[in-house]
């Protein structure tokens, strides 16, 4: 006898879940097989199968007729119908006389062209959670027994975990899309400064992860206060004039005005509104801003009515950022090739390169921290920053560039902006760095670097996580006088292409000091060459040290100019300096 004979019909339909459900991780394809299932199990002439989604009110439903096994999708809300009523109280639910139950939805028959007479309908729990309901209509020999609520439910729980455990590797699939979509177009746009080239790569590289039917980049123009398309894809030409907007008016003069995203289920009830492009029926749009200035909108449309999500504003506004750095380094290029002066050019850098830096110290609970940038006269490449995280968490970089003038202060740009858009992936410390590092090998040319420090201060628990990129140790003066220099990390960042690094947590107690500085600070001679070194700098940091932080950074200027001598060329002279008092 076969070893199956003994198996009742549910027992068999069970092993052929089983079978199916593990031969695919794809959600579609899934889909498809729990409705053929369903119509199988029960014997019906349609099935309707739908997941619950918690950040919609309406749900994507798909539904398959026997006769011709094609899927017909499309959104519901959660309000009329059998399948409502299932999902409310998670009960299973017979219903043989469905053309005078008040239950009974019109929509679905209507779109499915059935006349519904009968339907049994099963919540899909798994793992302890609502997953979502499935639902057979019009058993082909008869109304729907008991016994085929017991079928549908014996396969609730494997079909729940199913579609759970899909959706999930769905979810991974896109996410890591999305994050590969974003790296890629951070690594095409630091080797371009060719504004339309870098916005043709963004809005290309959206259509990946974000479907529109037309989308545009609208830059504001602040004298004629108008918002003008820079660059447009789906738009007709003959409608140029319509994407001009008066800063306000439409959908992409709201957020200008606002500089905040907005999602459009259905363009045509929003009193913001202005069509531009013919066929829109929602739209998302995310600010464009540079150290929260705006500058413009990004703006996708579509064609179909709820298009778009929170999670694709929340994409599209890290595509924004990297928009906000390419029309900023763009625009620091396009104005480089114009400059007829060496010293036009020299000061559009040092107004970008002082525009990078803090202008006030943060403020963080526990804690004294400053930062001072003194500019040697000529336009350099040093760097320091305090970056808001999460909580109680600040970041802290400081970096200097190989190289002065014009070169280093785009270098420098590229850094800076490379670090902000991969502090806000919230990768690791360490992670950060290997990416930066990355980029920027891609992107200098040979000879070029950068070294830096990129550290995270957790003011709750009062750690400091940091990772030092081949840069001058920060010195860690503990209250009982002991000190540590932190050179824990990796190397120089630009110059190998897989390089790793290392990050490391160190407790600031009560009375440490930290300072991070440039090599500005130490490497300074006096009239008999003689350097100024570290071990000095150690020093007035311990003779300074039951002072405030901005003392300490003038005790160490002092120290510095008043060691070198008379005739010593100045280099960029940067410093942080962290203190729990």
């Amino acid at each position: 006898m076969h070893q199956n004979a003994g198996y009742t019909r549910t027992e068999k339909l069970l092993l052929e879940a089983a079978r199916m459900f593990n031969d695919t991780n794809d959600y579609e394809e899934l889909m498809h097989l729990v409705l053929r299932l369903v119509l199988t199990a029960v014997n019906a002439e349609a099935a309707l199968v739908f997941r619950i989604d918690h950040d919609r009110t309406d749900m994507k439903m798909r539904l398959m007729k026997a006769a011709d096994q094609k899927v017909i999708e499309f959104q519901r809300e959660l309000g009329p119908g059998v399948f409502s009523w299932v999902a409310q109280f998670k009960e299973p639910l017979i219903v043989n006389d469905a053309r005078n139950d008040p239950r009974s939805d019109a929509e679905i028959a209507r779109r499915a062209a059935l006349d519904i007479r009968s339907i049994v309908s099963v919540p899909l729990i798994g793992k302890g959670k609502m997953i979502g309901v499935v639902e057979a209509f019009n058993k082909n020999d008869g109304g729907f027994s008991p016994s085929d609520l017991d079928i549908l439910t014996g396969l609730n729980n494997q079909i729940a975990v199913a579609i759970d455990n899909a959706h999930l590797y769905r979810e991974l699939k896109r996410e890591a899309l999305e994050k590969n979509t974003l790296y890629e177009v951070g690594i095409s746009l630091s080797k371009s400064l060719d504004l339309d080239e870098v916005l043709h790569v963004i809005l290309d590289s959206l259509q990946r992860v974000v479907p529109y039917d037309a989308g545009g980049v609208f830059l504001i123009d602040p004298e004629e206060k108008q918002l003008r398309a820079l660059y447009t894809i789906g738009y007709p030409d003959d409608q140029d004039e319509k994407v001009k907007l008066k800063i306000g008016q439409g959908l992409i003069g709201h957020v200008a005005t606002t500089g905040a995203g907005v999602i459009v289920p259905d363009v045509s009830v929003d009193p913001h509104y202005v069509e531009a492009h013919v066929g829109t029926k929602s739209e998302v749009a995310a600010p464009i801003k540079v150290d929260d200035r705006m500058v413009g909108v990004l703006n996708l449309a579509s064609n179909g009515l709820d298009a778009y999500s929170s999670r694709d504003l929340k994409l599209l506004t890290a595509f924004a950022s990297q928009a906000a750095i390419s029309i900023e380094r763009a625009r620091l290029h396009a104005r480089m090739l114009g400059a007829k002066q060496l010293e036009e050019q020299l000061n559009i850098a040092r107004a970008i390169q002082q525009s990078f830096l803090p202008q006030k110290d943060p403020k963080i609970t526990g804690y004294e921290v400053t930062g001072r940038n003194v500019s040697s006269g000529e336009v350099g490449g040093d760097y320091y920053d305090f970056i808001p995280i999460v909580g109680s968490h600040t970041g802290i970089a400081i970096g200097d560039v190989s190289g002065k003038g014009m070169p280093a202060a785009l270098i420098m740009a590229s850094f800076r902006a490379s670090l902000i858009a991969e502090i806000r992936n919230n990768y690791s410390i360490r992670t950060i760095c290997a990416k930066v590092n990355s980029l920027l090998w891609e992107s200098l040319d040979p000879g070029n670097y950068v070294t830096a420090v990129y550290g995270v201060l957790d003011a709750r628990n009062h750690i400091f996580t940091f990772s030092n990129c081949g840069h001058n140790p920060p010195i860690m003066l503990r209250a009982n006088g002991s000190v540590e220099l932190l050179s824990d990390g990796g190397p120089i960042l630009g110059v190998t292409k897989d390089a790793v690094y290392e990050e490391r947590a160190i407790v600031v107690n009560p009375g440490d000091t930290i300072v991070l500085y440039t090599d500005g600070v130490t490497e300074v001679f006096d009239e008999a060459g003689q350097e100024y070194g570290v071990e000095r700098l150690v020093e007035v940091i311990k003779a300074n040290r039951a002072r405030s932080v901005h003392q300490i950074q003038d005790a160490i200027y002092s120290a510095v100019t008043g060691f070198c001598s008379a005739d010593h060329i100045f280099d960029d002279l940067t410093m942080v300096v962290v203190k729990r008092p």
